[in-house]
């Protein structure tokens, strides 16, 4: 095993490890932010560019579930959607970082994120829409998705580019992905 691998390997694990406990550090807040802040995506969409598509869509995959484990969060009926969106969050980001090559690392970061998050929204409004079912359209599900997440998109935009950064310039995210 490389040394490539194995920092990548840490950063994944430590970013498993945050997905499983940040969402109950926010839920200790009052008022839903944990819920509507969506905390359980910034080390998933963190993983995912720091390490590449295969660690983050196993971070992705597994942190929801990790989470409920711990914590019971999230609630079991939104699990599989959770579990689909984040696995996509993870999968993308880490294509889209290694794919799309602009003079601009920090416009690779922002593209890579908003697509990842574009795609890992309509999957989980998708699979939401499927189980639960609706006398509604599944626009309006994917509609009330994009919604009911806005600041936790703004968040994400602002948290994890710069975490991102950080773990570029401590060398923690290898040269060339």
């Amino acid at each position: 095993m490389t040394k490539t691998h194995v920092k990548r390997l840490c950063v994944a694990a430590l970013c498993l490890a945050l997905a499983a406990i940040l969402p109950r550090l926010f839920h200790l807040i009052p008022g839903g932010i944990g819920r509507i802040l969506s905390p359980i995506h910034i080390p998933v969409l963190l993983c995912g560019l720091a390490c590449g598509w295969y660690y983050g869509a196993i971070c992705g995959g597994l942190a929801p579930l990790m989470s409920y484990l711990l914590s019971g969060m999230p609630v079991a009926a939104k699990l599989p959607s959770m579990t689909a969106e984040c696995l996509i969050y993870g999968l993308i980001s880490g294509l889209a970082i290694c794919l799309i090559k602009t003079k601009s690392r920090t416009a690779n970061v922002y593209i890579s994120l908003v697509l990842a998050m574009l795609l890992g929204r309509v999957v989980y409004a998708t699979v939401s829409f499927y189980i639960f079912g609706s006398e509604t359209s599944p626009i309006v599900w994917l509609m009330g998705t994009f919604m009911e997440k806005l600041p936790g998109t703004v968040l994400h935009l602002a948290l994890v580019p710069l975490l991102y950064l950080v773990l570029y310039k401590t060398k923690l995210v290898p040269r060339k992905q």
